[in-house]
């Protein structure tokens, strides 16, 4: 069995581009992948086609070679736009081989750890009663785990963030919801690395102490010696990792214990080849993944195959319920569906998803970008 022929292909399904990735062999069989740097389409397809120059012929049962061969045959190794090619190619390669042999994905992984996947939901609300009456419809449909946006961070007028009025209104809010809501709930919010240090502590510090059980994403992670010093600040939970594109951006967060939840996002930190490495690595440090999930079926598939696989898992990201992005089976008449707050571990072949690119093809097509989002004074300031 060699391979045939690589495709990249990006179109938008009503939220955002999708970047897919279809491997197929020399004897018919066929697998998917995704990549997970939104926004960058042309770096992306451009990288997957450098990649498909030399893979074009090889076998694709030997992924971990291809792996090694795509992070290590150039003289600048990794960085995102590589590693979310590879990633695209390896989920897609995963896919394929465990059609040929006729056992699903995670068989290649070791085997079925469980037989449900659990996933945690995201609000929406921008106000405290809104907020409040929306966790508990969730609490009531059976959700455990209920990640809060908090103030300001998407829809607000020329995309403007002001961290300190964000962190005063927020605090208040979990305060509320919190006593509103009672200890069960699983409860964090999600700051998209927006805040710095000192921000990030004065937020903690303004709730009683067990108000949130994790904190997403506080600052920008390309400094753990930052991390470090937050971590000295307060005992809240940090949940950490969907922007880190290995192992090695992995390894002083956990090695530190400056991550308690292993944000690991399979599109982009190289697939499951690379995946199974962190998530034995978090393993030994007690650690579970909480995978990131935003993009389309494919991830979701993909994410839900690694959950399947490993024994340290909390949740994975779900946004089908408060975004209602349940993709059309028109487009992709197989895809993982949620039951009730998690996904069932399908024991089809393969990876469990598959793509109409017939009906996609009437779909946008188009460079996307996100926002640029700014501080009140005009200063530019992370997405």
């Amino acid at each position: 069995m060699k391979i045939a022929d690589i495709q990249f292909r990006s179109f938008n399904p009503g939220r955002r581009n999708l970047q897919v990735v279809r491997v197929e062999s020399d004897n018919g069989y066929y697998g998917w992948g995704e990549s997970g740097l939104s926004s960058r389409d042309l770096a992306v397809g451009g990288a997957v086609a450098h990649f498909r120059d030399f893979l074009i012929g090889q076998d694709p049962r030997r992924i971990g070679r291809i792996w090694q061969e795509t992070y290590r045959s150039q003289y600048f190794e990794g960085g995102r736009v590589l590693t979310t090619a590879m990633a695209a190619i390896d989920i897609a390669l995963h896919d394929l081989v465990a059609k040929s042999l006729g056992v699903p994905v995670y068989q290649l992984l070791g085997g079925k750890q469980r037989d449900f996947v659990p996933c945690f939901v995201t609000t929406n609300s921008q106000n405290l009663d809104d907020l409040i009456a929306e966790v508990k419809g969730y609490v009531a449909d059976g959700w455990e785990c209920i990640r809060t946006l908090v103030w300001g961070l998407w829809e607000t007028e020329g995309h403007v963030f002001e961290p300190r009025e964000s962190v005063a209104i927020t605090a208040g809010w979990h305060t509320a919801l919190r006593e509103a809501v009672g200890p069960g709930p699983v409860i964090g919010p999600d700051y998209h690395h927006r805040l710095s240090v000192a921000e990030a502590a004065s937020y903690c510090q303004r709730m009683p102490p067990g108000t949130i059980d994790f904190l997403e994403e506080p600052i920008r992670d390309e400094t753990p010696a930052a991390y470090a010093v937050l971590r000295s600040m307060t005992d809240v939970p940090f949940a950490i990792g969907e922007e880190f594109s290995s192992k090695w951006q992995f390894a002083p967060y956990i090695e530190q214990g400056l991550t308690n939840f292993a944000r690991l996002d399979i599109c982009n930190v190289g697939g499951f080849t690379e995946a199974m490495k962190v998530a034995g690595w978090c393993e030994t440090h007690y650690i579970d993944l909480m995978p990131h999930n935003p993009l389309g079926p494919v991830c979701t598939a993909a994410s839900v195959q690694l959950g399947a696989a490993v024994p340290n898992w909390a949740w994975l990201e779900d946004r089908t319920v408060d975004l209602g992005r349940l993709y059309s089976d028109e487009i992709f008449p197989v895809q993982p569906k949620l039951d009730g707050t998690w996904y069932p571990v399908p024991d089809t072949p393969g990876l469990g998803v598959d793509i109409n690119l017939d009906a996609a093809r009437d779909l946008p097509v188009g460079q996307t970008e996100s926002h640029h989002t700014v501080r009140p004074d005009g200063s530019v300031t992370n997405f």
